[in-house]
């Protein structure tokens, strides 16, 4: 699963946790700790990345601020972006799918859970 991913949260055990997951699953990773951090990286970075997994409450600028900017750049128009979030209830649910988000996933989560639905979005 050779995917260039961009991982965005604020917590540096949830980012550990996605680091160890992913590179295991071969995916080429890059971090962020907050929607800012994280459009920077997409707008200077000279690949593209196949996908995005964003939290949901961040300071500076949260998942749903990051996946609105994400989506009016004209070549992330179609990157699948999962929300990683403590979150379930539908109105936040519905709030990240008008902003764009493909999937959601709930924390905590189990690495076959997430490789699971990477997989999946990225077919």
């Amino acid at each position: 699963m050779s995917r260039r991913v961009l991982a965005v949260d604020d917590s540096a055990t949830v980012r550990s946790s996605l680091k160890l997951v992913l590179q295991e699953a071969g995916c080429d990773l890059v971090l962020a700790a907050d929607g800012e951090e994280a459009l920077n990286k997409i707008k200077r970075s000279k690949e593209k990345f196949h996908l995005i997994i964003t939290d949901l409450n961040m300071p500076k600028m949260n998942g749903i601020e990051l996946i609105k900017a994400v989506r009016s750049l004209p070549d992330y128009r179609f990157v699948p972006i999962l929300m990683l979030t403590t979150e379930s209830q539908a109105d936040k649910k519905l709030e990240g799918k008008k902003a764009g988000a493909t999937g959601w996933i709930v924390k905590p989560f189990t690495p076959e859970q997430l490789i699971g639905v990477i997989q999946k979005v990225l077919r």
